[in-house]
């Protein structure tokens, strides 16, 4: 689970010299077991309820040592056509699971902070010398570090009653026409909350600003038809990014950035030396993104989506929002702790009623006990707990187990 080791201890145990000759990988394995091991938060743990869960699935895990072992750079299309052209069928795959335009080009680069560099990248080389990105105060930070890294002023927004972006907010400020890009978020970090895409997008239609979605985790729930009003109105956005290796059982890195001008983006990062010039006529990817070389990302979204289909894509979704609900059951369950957001899909936030130091001590004290581990957040200046719920591998005994933790911690620091 977390880590119960102190800053340093792992490298204090490391030799501070590299080694002067070869040794055999059984040491590399012993030491791999007695010192690093201990020192690594096992996000793969069924318990592993901080930030946002992932599940590096049998099938991902095997394609990713395929494609350690190919070790191809899907760079151009000639230094490996069928990386390239698999690539582009598996987000067209996709596109069609989470129900996404089809005229819509796709491809992978590693996290989504770089998809939205990228996308906001291009959002400034087509915004005619605009410079303004709005967003709203709950979109991830990784917008914030785009813009810093562009040169682009970063204005964010109130949020409603449910942590969405008011849309009135928006329409004022892109009024002031000096906006060339607009974040609306579909599963915001703190609460996954959905801001209103359907009155988003025509505002930013109406007023030429590029429309990034950031669905890093909240887009995959559309795979499930009773979700996918989570992306109404996507069809009016320039630009999608949907982390696979978050909800859709595929080991990092693997962000799927989609966008509806692909020519914007090939005009922000082509940038092609004599050295790479080829004759073929062919899509070179690495004139979409900020990387010359590429992994071969799509092998192990392939093997996934080919393994689970989009029934067992669905089941492992659906089962995490099941489970999510009977965590929100447990805490109005009992007094002494509160809900603090809406949940529209597997994250829970709640606070034990008091002050924020006895919630800072709460989760200190699960953490450290090695049952579980999740995270905290700041909603309305206050310290709350996030739940958040999606390794395929959890079971209702897994949420019970941590009900029980969290029960027992109120319990003592009630007694002291």
């Amino acid at each position: 689970m977390l880590a119960q080791v102190e800053p340093g201890e792992v490298q204090a145990q490391l030799p501070s010299e590299p080694p002067e000759h070869g040794e055999p990988f059984a040491a590399v394995l012993d030491d791999l077991e007695r010192i690093v091991l201990p020192g690594l938060t096992h996000w793969n743990h069924p318990r592993f309820f901080a930030y946002f869960p992932t599940t590096a699935s049998e099938p991902g895990i095997l394609a990713e040592m395929l494609i350690a072992a190919l070790n191809v750079n899907a760079m151009l299309w000639r230094s490996s056509p069928a990386a390239t052209e698999l690539e582009q069928q598996v987000l067209g795959w996709l596109g069609q699971l989470l129900g996404l335009p089809d005229s819509w080009f796709g491809h992978i680069e590693d996290t989504a902070s770089t998809s939205t560099l990228s996308a906001l990248a291009a959002a400034r080389e087509a915004g005619g010398g605009r410079r303004a990105v709005l967003c709203s105060e709950e979109a991830h930070s990784s917008v914030a570090k785009a813009c810093r890294l562009l040169e682009l002023e970063l204005r964010t927004l109130p949020v409603d009653g449910a942590f969405r972006m008011r849309v009135d907010e928006l329409a004022n400020e892109l009024a002031k026409g000096d906006v060339c890009a607009v974040v609306a978020t579909v599963g915001t970090t703190s609460t996954t909350s959905v801001d209103p895409l359907p009155e988003i997008g025509p505002l930013c239609r109406e007023h030429g600003a590029w429309l990034h979605v950031d669905g890093a985790y909240g887009g995959s729930a559309a795979v499930c038809p009773e979700l996918r009003w989570a992306l109404d109105g996507i069809e009016l956005a320039d630009s999608f990014v949907v982390n696979a290796h978050k909800w859709l059982l595929t080991p990092m890195d693997c962000s799927c950035l989609f966008t509806a001008r692909p020519n914007d983006l090939r005009a922000a990062f082509s940038l092609v030396p004599e050295y790479l010039r080829t004759p073929e006529d062919a899509l070179n990817l690495m004139e979409y993104g900020p990387a010359l070389g590429r992994r071969m990302r799509a092998l192990k979204l392939w093997a996934v989506l080919r393994w689970y289909g989009r029934e067992g894509l669905q089941t492992a979704i659906r089962k995490a929002v099941q489970l999510a609900e009977l965590v929100e059951e447990l805490v109005r369950s009992d007094d002494r702790f509160e809900l603090c957001a809406p949940r529209p899909f597997s994250t829970v936030c709640f606070r034990l009623k008091g002050s924020d130091e006895a919630n800072e001590a709460l989760l200190e004290h699960v953490n450290s006990s090695g049952v579980a581990f999740l995270s905290h957040t700041r909603l309305r200046d206050q310290f709350v707990v996030r739940w958040a719920i999606g390794n395929a591998r959890t079971s209702e005994q897994d949420i019970r187990l941590t009900w029980q933790a969290l029960e027992q911690a109120a319990a003592a620091l009630q007694s002291s």
